[in-house]
């Protein structure tokens, strides 16, 4: 493939839509706000099981964890540092930690292909009226 053939890169910073998650109650008010606001930066940590961030940390409403559960490919884990992970084709179940959002599927191969230190950010898909 010469390089003119190369496909071009997508929008910087890379905007992955979400959709509010499971124990998105388990955040403190304005989290999702919070994780929509700002970009966050790809760690070097990031790899098949999911694509690990540094950026503003998502504050919890409740102490603890929850029993690990299964969780979807998109998922928006947040461990106790407040930090999002996104769940990819190899992750595990959650481990205890609650998920504030879950990336739609139509947008996860923008989050497979995001390299540590690129910058990508959130945002609320738009809902569907019944």
């Amino acid at each position: 493939m010469t390089v003119d053939q190369a496909p071009l890169p997508g929008p910087r910073p890379a905007v992955l839509r979400v959709v509010p998650g499971p124990r998105d109650d388990w955040f403190a008010g304005g989290a999702l706000e919070v994780l929509c606001g700002r970009p966050y930066e790809v760690s070097q940590d990031s790899n098949r099981v999911g694509v690990r961030l540094h950026g503003p940390e998502l504050a919890r409403a409740r102490e603890g964890e929850l029993p690990s559960e299964g969780m979807v490919t998109g998922a928006v884990q947040v461990p106790p540092s407040g930090q999002p992970i996104v769940f990819l084709a190899d992750h595990p179940p959650t481990g205890g930690y609650p998920v504030i959002a879950v990336v739609l599927a139509a947008d996860l191969p923008v989050a497979a292909q995001l390299r540590p230190g690129d910058e990508v950010r959130f945002t609320l898909a738009q809902q569907l009226s019944g």
